[in-house]
């Protein structure tokens, strides 16, 4: 294997190492961030079934304002589902682009093991085809 195939594979190891530890980190986050977004939809279910109507008899003002604020809170409810979607997404396409970096590295790392073996192969060949050592005349008991 020459030199300079071996310093930009082993080059080429590093880049790939360092962009699958970033695509972990990057998954990480954004698992973080989807689990952030279901607490907090689900902070906002409890809160919509603590203003849910009751039977009691209460008067036009207070159901007035109850159903603002039901109102209110199936909005945010609404975003927060779509904030949930698009946490989802992102969670996925992190998750793909750490399957693919990884993909790479064990790419260039089967590409690094190949030239070992190649040059390995080479060397034996060369051992092989090396002229054998001279020996002297070898002379029977005298």
């Amino acid at each position: 294997m020459s030199a300079d195939k071996s310093k930009m594979l082993a080059r080429l190891h590093r880049v790939r190492t360092l962009q699958l530890g970033l695509a972990r980190a990057d998954e990480v986050r954004h698992a973080e961030a989807l689990a952030s977004e279901h607490q907090l939809t689900q902070r906002i279910s409890a809160l919509v079934d603590a203003v849910a109507p009751t039977t009691q008899a209460t008067g036009a003002h207070s159901l007035s304002a109850a159903a603002y604020y039901r109102e209110r809170l199936q909005k945010t409810a609404d975003a927060a589902f779509t904030r949930v979607e698009m946490a989802e997404r992102r969670a996925d396409a992190a998750t793909e682009a750490t399957r693919a970096a990884k993909r790479d590295q064990s790419a260039v790392e089967k590409l690094m093991e190949r030239a070992r073996q190649a040059a390995t192969m080479k060397e034996m060949r060369a051992l092989e085809d090396a002229p054998g050592i001279p020996r002297g005349k070898r002379h029977g008991p005298c």
